[in-house]
């Protein structure tokens, strides 16, 4: 029977009291452990509900050496962070894997020596199980500084060709080739690239692909038909100015990220050229913003929900220790048809 006038958060024996069960049936429904009949279940998650009982989650951790969480690091600049649609997209496809779990997400961006020393002494104090990591470059410390921890650790993307550490990926080499064979069977033959920051290996692969379609089609690229951005929307601007300065007669444009495509949009539209009459433009990462852009844009899907999703299973999996090797998953990509090809 549940003691009146007490102080203090209702404990498990008193929702065993009230639902008129024992102790350990109510621990196995509040950890969803098998062998609960159904209407057992219903009667205890009603007692929980009705005295307003909150799982010592922390008690349990500490029991098993955990704290119950895990970061997720966005290696960017708060500008990047909320102005590009694939992060909110990864965030949101994490949260969602996790929410059926009793595992916190903790999120940080870090942008300099002085964050990544500070997180990694945290880290060292036990504060997380393990790291999501995102947006990472390659001579980038912080995987090799979160290994020497011994600490479970996911990239999105990798650092290099022959990554160590743990990672999901997408496949950014045959996307990009997939982009400029569609420019190609479509008629374009003066085909110019945007890339990414290219001391990141996922710009590195777009371009990559690119080459290696050009290459396939044309025999070969003039470096002049490439210019460098940094995934914004304004780095398009001035990449495509610079391509029509370059070459007035390009007729395609494939830019390595949709946010750099929707600048090359907007440049080729102050600049009197009819998308695509006069010039066909591909994105990449088939974000909900490719569907806005006037004309609709064409753009590499790469699975970015499947991506974060998988990140946290294999994480979870590595702090349960059912996995003590390095894992890489590439993920495929598929090119999306728009009007703006």
């Amino acid at each position: 029977m549940v003691t009146h006038g007490r102080t203090g958060p209702p404990t498990l024996e008193e929702v065993a009291a009230h639902a008129g069960v024992g102790r350990g049936t109510v621990s196995r429904v509040v950890n969803r452990a098998p062998g609960v009949k159904e209407a057992t279940r219903l009667l205890v998650e009603q007692a929980i509900s009705e005295l307003g009982y909150v799982p010592n989650h922390a008690a349990r951790a500490l029991a098993g050496n955990r704290t119950g969480a895990v970061a997720l690091i966005i290696t960017d600049t708060e500008r990047r962070f909320f102005a590009e649609p694939f992060y909110s997209e990864i965030v949101r496809a994490i949260s969602a894997e996790l929410a059926d779990s009793e595992t916190q997400l903790l999120l940080t961006l870090i942008r300099n020596d002085k964050e990544r020393t500070r997180f990694t002494q945290y880290a060292r104090a036990g504060g997380v199980d393990g790291v999501l990591l995102v947006s990472v470059h390659d001579r980038d410390p912080l995987p090799d500084m979160l290994t020497e921890l011994e600490l479970p650790l996911l990239l999105s993307g990798r650092r290099w060709a022959e990554e160590s550490v743990s990672y999901v990926d997408s496949d950014n080499v045959g996307g990009a080739r997939a982009a400029v064979r569609h420019l190609v069977e479509t008629g374009r033959k003066a085909i110019a690239t945007i890339t990414g920051p290219l001391d990141m290996y996922v710009a590195q692969s777009r371009l990559r692909g690119y080459r290696e379609a050009m290459v396939q089609a044309f025999g070969g690229v003039e470096p002049s038909w490439i210019a460098e951005g940094d995934f914004s929307e304004e780095s398009g601007q001035r990449a495509a100015t610079e391509l029509l300065r370059r070459h007035p007669d390009l007729d395609a444009v494939f830019a390595a990220s949709d946010l750099m495509a929707a600048g090359v949009l907007h440049t080729l539209r102050a600049a009197g050229r009819r998308v695509p009459e006069d010039v066909a433009v591909v994105g990449f990462d088939d974000t909900p913003f490719a569907r806005h852009t006037d004309p609709q844009l064409t753009s590499v899907h790469q699975p970015v929900e499947e991506m974060g999703r998988t990140m946290v299973r294999m994480l979870l999996q590595d702090i349960d220790g059912r996995d003590a090797a390095w894992r890489h998953v590439v993920l495929r990509t598929t090119l999306v048809r728009r009007a703006s090809t």
